[in-house]
């Protein structure tokens, strides 16, 4: 029971707790979809594409939430939507035009926040302050979460269609590709704002896509590979919890060390592809 002790006793720990489970319930099965669909990278360089975003926000508002969520959208859709066209109407590769705006990005929103804040608040808008999450966050995070399963249970059959085949969707009347792919790209990107206020920019790509990688050695269907990678993304976040509250460790990159350590076990013994497994 004393290894719960800090859930119980401690309301910051609680909140922390109820941000992570959010987060994993709704941004790990988008992980799944960008694993799928090849694009694993790219989820890395929205999360960096929503910071100039965010950066705006704080130099407007200081650390306001409202703000900085609003700007961090406003900044990685542009980011997906400028990305997208230049892959269309260039020879440019999709994840190459993605790497030239987010590495951009990354740079403008550093020098944007060094403007007016000190090294902390670079610290905690690039890796979050998970034990500082209050109410209005959760009640963020909570929305976003909630849009997303609804808005995912809408376009779960398109999503595997142009997953698996693309030409198939394309010749579909109901969905076009190009309007699955904004529509996914959109969650993508509320999903990265609502972890930027809870591990920041540079960590909350991690609980996204860690577990969904690691859900591929677990099973071959997609219905058991989201169930698979939530449950561990949710195990990642109350171990890196209580690991932060008991050995004194930063509590964002410790639950996506905790995501980590789950990917290797995966790698190790998953009954699909698993190297102990297969040798």
């Amino acid at each position: 029971m004393s290894l719960f002790h800090p859930f119980i006793e401690f309301g910051f720990m609680r909140r922390a707790l109820i941000a992570c489970v959010a987060l994993s319930i709704s941004a790990t099965p988008l992980g799944v979809f960008l694993s799928l669909r090849r694009m694993s990278l790219i989820g890395d360089a929205l999360s960096h594409a929503v910071l100039p975003g965010a950066a705006i926000g704080y130099l407007l508002s200081g650390l306001s939430l409202v703000a900085m969520g609003i700007g961090g959208l406003i900044a990685g859709l542009a980011v997906a939507l400028l990305s997208g066209a230049v892959s269309r109407f260039t020879p440019l590769r999709e994840d190459a035009s993605f790497a030239g705006f987010y590495l951009g990005s990354l740079a403008l929103g550093v020098t944007l926040v060094s403007l007016r804040g000190s090294s902390v608040d670079l610290l905690h808008v690039l890796f979050g302050s998970l034990l500082a999450v209050d109410a209005p966050a959760i009640i963020l995070v909570g929305a976003i979460a909630a849009f997303t399963l609804i808005a995912l249970a809408f376009l779960y059959r398109p999503l595997v269609i142009d997953a698996f085949d693309p030409t198939f969707l394309r010749a579909q009347s109901r969905w076009s590709a190009p309007l699955v792919h904004g529509l996914f790209l959109t969650l993508v990107v509320l999903n990265l704002v609502a972890g930027f206020q809870v591990l920041g920019t540079l960590m909350s790509v991690g609980l996204m896509m860690l577990p969904a990688a690691s859900s591929r050695f677990w099973s071959r269907h997609l219905s058991m590979m989201l169930l698979n990678t939530m449950a561990q993304a949710v195990a990642a976040s109350v171990t890196g919890l209580l690991l932060s509250w008991h050995f004194s460790l930063p509590a964002g990159p410790a639950v996506v060390l905790s995501a980590t350590a789950l990917f290797f076990i995966s790698i190790l013994t998953g009954p699909c592809g698993g190297l102990l497994r297969r040798t």
